[in-house]
């Protein structure tokens, strides 16, 4: 039979572990939320820059997001680094105690680069998607078909819906993306496609009175994909991206760089 001490020392060591499982329960707890708020941070604030509601240049400050997001200045903070190492947020001059945060400009060297790095990277996707097998390849031709008739007839009526134009374009080009590419090429278009969107967004409506040359270069892309010409598919995106980033160059001409001085 156990001792009054025994049975003291048994039943507190049972609580010391429940103790000491509630704290490990509650740290684990706290991390999940925490990692949780960054992540929430992160996309409020990147879907803030995309869709322009904070503005090409505008001064970020992180009292007044972490207020506007409901959240402590800390996920906001780090939200603000991850921005800032994607080039959706710059550093710019300020006191000499306190850094300084801006909405990343809009530019026809920043535009020029991020096009022409998409353009690769997709056309790396649509050379794998030519080399697909032909049942594989029609669905996916079937399917680019449908999106790119939808933006060629919004074109000929002269729709102006920048909204759905971005969609069907996007789709078309995911689609190519989706059928062939690896986990680390979707990565990396993920990470650099948004920042390509700030421009779509900004610039859209005077960008869509071209979208009948942005149709007939999507259906240079399907021919190539249904003849498995791996070259020419691999050609066609880039040269898609290219031009586009020729369009919007002429477009910035004359409306002018958003958020640059």
């Amino acid at each position: 039979m156990k001792t009054d001490s025994e049975n003291w020392m048994a039943e507190t060591g049972t609580l010391s572990t429940s103790v000491n499982g509630q704290a490990q329960g509650d740290q684990r707890s706290g991390r999940t939320e925490r990692v949780s708020n960054l992540r929430k941070s992160y996309r409020q604030i990147r879907d803030m820059i995309v869709h322009g509601r904070l503005a090409p240049g505008s001064r970020v400050v992180e009292a007044e997001l972490a207020e506007h997001l409901g959240v402590s200045r800390t996920p906001v903070r780090g939200a603000l680094h991850m921005l800032q190492r994607e080039g959706f947020v710059i550093s710019a001059s300020g006191d000499r105690t306190k850094e300084r945060l801006t909405v990343a400009p809009l530019t026809k060297e920043d535009a020029g680069e991020l096009y022409a790095i998409i353009g690769h990277l997709e056309g790396l996707a649509a050379r794998k998607t030519a080399q697909l097998d032909l049942a594989a390849r029609s669905v996916v031709i079937q399917k680019l078909r449908e999106l790119n008739e939808g933006l060629r007839e919004l074109g000929l009526a002269g729709r102006e819906d920048p909204n759905l134009i971005f969609n069907l374009d996007l789709s078309f080009h995911q689609t190519v993306v989706d059928a062939s590419a690896g986990p680390r090429l979707r990565r990396l278009l993920r990470a650099v496609k948004p920042q390509a969107e700030r421009y779509w967004r900004l610039y859209a409506s005077v960008i869509v009175e071209k979208l009948g040359l942005t149709a007939d270069e999507h259906a240079v892309i399907i021919q190539a994909l249904e003849q498995g010409d791996c070259d020419r598919a691999e050609r066609g995106i880039q040269t898609n991206w290219l031009n586009g980033a020729e369009r919007l160059f002429r477009v910035i001409d004359t409306v002018g760089e958003r958020g640059s001085w």
